[in-house]
């Protein structure tokens, strides 16, 4: 996704290329915007429903996270440089395990996520599917989750041993168990119509 739904930013956008550290500065937490080729891309507005998606995942991750004490979990307009001849992006969500949060750094992650998540908009699928899909393959992301809220179709992939992402799971139903984040599984079918929380954590037996 890699979007607001706050108005554009008024700020003047940096002339020229730029260098990651002086995209850095310029960056705020008011501005969304991600850093390719020396270029600042601004993200664009999205929809209500692209919201609910994200904010109940990031709800239940933080909730399961934080229970299990797995790592730290971080979302958009945070950001993501998984190499240095790579973009520094910022994803919908992130998670970076207990092993590696060396990497965090106060204003971007230095190095890949175990985990990114990013919710499909129409102006963003090419960004989504083959951009980052390739640069987070590269980049060492472990696991890439790619939701489309419109089309109610979820993928899931792990990079596998040759460093290539193999599709593990894709589907607008069914269950989906993280090879990242230990022990965690979902309802693909939550992710359209996103329930209370408790009833997460009735179906994870966390409470009863």
């Amino acid at each position: 996704m890699a979007q607001q739904l706050l108005k554009p930013t008024t700020r003047t956008l940096p002339r020229g290329k730029v260098s990651y550290e002086q995209f850095l500065e310029w960056l705020d937490e008011d501005t969304w915007a991600e850093w390719v080729d020396g270029e600042v891309i601004l993200m664009s507005p999205i929809s209500g429903e692209h919201q609910d998606v994200g904010r109940f995942l990031i709800a239940v991750l933080q909730i399961y996270i934080t229970r299990y004490g797995l790592g730290v979990l971080r979302y958009e307009p945070f950001q993501m440089k998984t190499g240095t001849d790579l973009p520094g992006r910022s994803p919908d969500i992130l998670f970076v395990s207990k092993p590696n949060l060396h990497r965090l750094k106060p204003t971007y992650l230095d190095g890949p996520a175990d985990l990114v998540v990013e919710n499909i908009s129409p102006d963003s699928e090419e960004r989504d599917r083959v951009h980052k899909f390739a640069e987070y393959e590269r980049g060492g992301v472990r696991e890439y989750w790619l939701i489309d809220p419109q089309r109610r179709v979820a993928e899931f992939h792990v990079l596998g041993e040759e460093g290539k992402y193999l599709l593990r799971a894709k589907g607008e139903a069914g269950e989906y168990h993280s090879v990242v984040v230990e022990g965690f599984w979902l309802r693909i079918e939550w992710l359209w119509n996103p329930p209370p929380e408790v009833e997460v954590l009735k179906a994870w037996g966390i409470i009863v």
